[in-house]
């Protein structure tokens, strides 16, 4: 049955970060560094891998896409919040939430599945050493990239125009910084047990399965590991997929933290926080956590900068 009150609504209202009533100016300073950061960070990997020959290889074509995916993903969320603490105004267009939607969910879907596609790439390369360069062909990683990108762009499609399609009641208030599957859903006047279903499928398609891909590629790296006999041999190759492994204990958790907690343990703020987490805070540490642990990145960054100090 529909609820009352049903309305065509033209926008909605994101609450953002309720609970700092006083402290929108250091939020919009927190993100709007947190957000450049981030931009910067992720460019200059892009730049260094397209500019050193020697990072053409398998694992730097996929972190170069999740590069291209962690500028995109704040991007569909903190210029709009920045905007809204700016001006003073929590509105929303109808379309430009359902967009904010669509490409919320195309960039997140796309970090976790590259993630899986890395975590196979470490797999190969310490499982079967041998035979990486025969397997990992630049055929095969570009199959591996371009489905991953075509999901991302389809999957969230199918729900955009499935909410698209929906009722919504007079109460237009999103508890959320960003427009949220979830919170668009308990907003509708329409029945909503098909979107949620799907939304339900598409958790279990795009995240559950990938997430037990990397964990089994993870326990088959672990055995692998353990069989090497000299600890500084065991050191190198764990050292190899600390940074992939770092990204994925951060990534994972916020996602759970947002999605895959009982409805009893949720609360707005904690949503919040955890939605920052993976879409905003992750992003920013990629570079960082790449580039801190990665003797060939580090001095590829520094051959760019260098570049760009000298062109200026």
């Amino acid at each position: 049955m529909e609820k009352e009150n049903q309305t065509s609504v033209s926008e909605f209202l994101l609450l953002g970060f309720p609970s700092w009533p006083g402290h929108q100016g250091l939020l919009f300073a927190l993100f709007l560094c947190l957000y450049f950061t981030g931009l910067s960070g992720n460019l200059l990997i892009l730049l260094a891998i397209a500019a050193d020959h020697r990072l053409h290889t398998p694992m730097y074509f996929f972190l170069a896409n999740l590069s291209l995916v962690d500028l995109c993903l704040p991007s569909a969320t903190v210029p709009k919040m920045l905007q809204n603490i700016q001006t003073q105004t929590q509105s929303i267009s109808y379309a430009g939430c359902l967009a904010q939607m669509y490409f919320c969910m195309m960039f997140a879907n796309m970090d976790n599945l590259l993630l899986t596609v890395m975590a196979y790439d470490r797999y190969v390369a310490i499982c079967h050493p041998l035979r990486y360069a025969s397997t990992m062909t630049w055929r095969l990683c570009a199959s591996l990239v371009a489905l991953p990108w075509v999901t991302a762009i389809l999957n969230p499609l199918l729900h955009t125009v499935m909410m698209s399609r929906l009722h919504f009641c007079s109460d237009s208030i999103i508890h959320h910084f960003f427009c949220d599957a979830n919170s668009l859903l308990s907003l509708s006047c329409s029945d909503t047990s098909l979107n949620q279903l799907m939304v339900l499928a598409a958790v279990g398609l795009i995240f559950v399965v990938p997430s037990m891909c990397i964990l089994a590629s993870y326990s088959l790296i672990a055995f692998a590991v353990m069989k090497i006999p000299s600890a500084q041999g065991k050191l190198k190759a764990f050292s190899t997929c600390g940074s992939h492994l770092s990204l994925v204990i951060l990534f994972y958790g916020a996602i759970t933290g947002v999605y895959m907690c009982p409805s009893s343990n949720h609360s707005t703020e904690k949503d919040s926080v955890a939605a920052v987490i993976f879409m905003i805070v992750v992003p920013v540490l990629n570079p960082f956590i790449y580039s801190l642990r990665n003797n060939e990145l580090k001095g590829a960054l520094k051959k760019t900068l260098g570049q760009t100090k000298i062109s200026q």
